[in-house]
């Protein structure tokens, strides 16, 4: 009756020695071969965002958008317009050096930095499981390949004989 190992004492003897029997390595491809190690990051990130992540991710999108480059500038055009000469002299809200706009614009700053911070954080985050990910999928695939190469070797080999079987009858019938 054949045993065969769990991926646990598949993994442990990896660890202890990297030499496999045959059965074994037969058995890690086959493991390999038949699960699936790639993961969608995307969809896992996604399951596990806060509310606090999605609004710091909407804040980056929107506050990096040209959408928001324009209409931000259009609204400082519009302050300076409206404070140097719509609303001349005592009116105005904040004149010349337009000292109430630079406290709204240091605010802004001082609030959209670390919530941009926080997304960049969580894209690094993400990017660096996506690194792993795909390094696993490519030593999935490297395994997977020297399996092909060893079996084509070996087709290749008994090729050989064959053609050396069939080589020497072929001899033998001429000589008769």
């Amino acid at each position: 009756m054949e045993t065969r190992k769990t991926k646990k004492e598949i993994v442990k003897m990896l660890l202890k020695n990297n030499e496999l029997d045959e059965q074994s390595e037969e058995e890690l491809i086959d493991l390999l071969i038949n699960q699936p190690i790639g993961i969608d990051i995307d969809k896992q990130e996604e399951a596990k965002m806060t509310k606090g992540d999605k609004i710091a991710d909407k804040v980056s999108e929107i506050a990096g958008s040209w959408g928001f480059i324009l209409g931000f500038t259009l609204f400082l055009i519009g302050w300076m317009v409206l404070n140097t000469f719509i609303l001349k002299d005592n009116k105005s809200i904040d004149p010349h050096p337009f000292i109430l706009l630079n406290l709204l614009l240091s605010c802004l700053a001082a609030l959209q930095a670390p919530v941009i911070m926080m997304s960049q954080n969580r894209q690094a985050a993400k990017d660096s499981l996506r690194n792993q990910n795909d390094y696993r999928t490519d030593l999935k695939s490297e395994l997977i390949l020297e399996d092909l190469h060893n079996k084509m070797e070996e087709i290749l080999k008994n090729q050989r004989k064959i053609l050396k079987i069939i080589d020497e009858e072929n001899e033998e019938e001429t000589k008769k």
